[in-house]
């Protein structure tokens, strides 16, 4: 089973910039739908980015315009950039995997990371 670790997280301030990389310990070619998704304290883990093998992506209405997701297949990585981040961003951030339904589900994701933390303060 393929493994995922993020790396990226920090610390930043409000309408400052992260981007989150995620490395694979297979080939993701072959992986139908990566995403990110993020939990904050005391929340349930929410969508937040998904794109597929044909690189159709698409992003949760509460980050678009400022969240971009994307994946190198010739590095196995998936990226998301964050711009002019905001406190509500903060949380723990997961990478995710399946060859099932893309979907912001997270039951639908049978493959995660440990998860990267990003903290946004005013």
């Amino acid at each position: 089973q393929v493994q995922l670790v993020e790396s990226g997280g920090g610390s930043v301030q409000a309408g400052g910039s992260l981007r989150l990389s995620c490395a694979a310990s297979e080939r993701i070619s072959s992986i139908y739908c990566m995403g990110w998704f993020r939990q904050a304290p005391g929340k349930e883990r929410e969508g937040v980015a998904l794109i597929r093998s044909d690189f159709i992506a698409s992003i949760a209405d509460s980050v678009k315009g400022r969240f971009t997701i994307s994946r190198d297949n010739a590095k196995n990585t998936l990226y998301l950039q964050m711009n002019s981040l905001q406190p509500d961003d903060t949380a723990m951030y997961y990478c995710a995997a399946t060859s099932g339904y893309c979907a912001f589900s997270v039951s639908d994701f049978s493959v995660w990371g440990q998860g990267t933390q990003v903290t946004v303060s005013i």
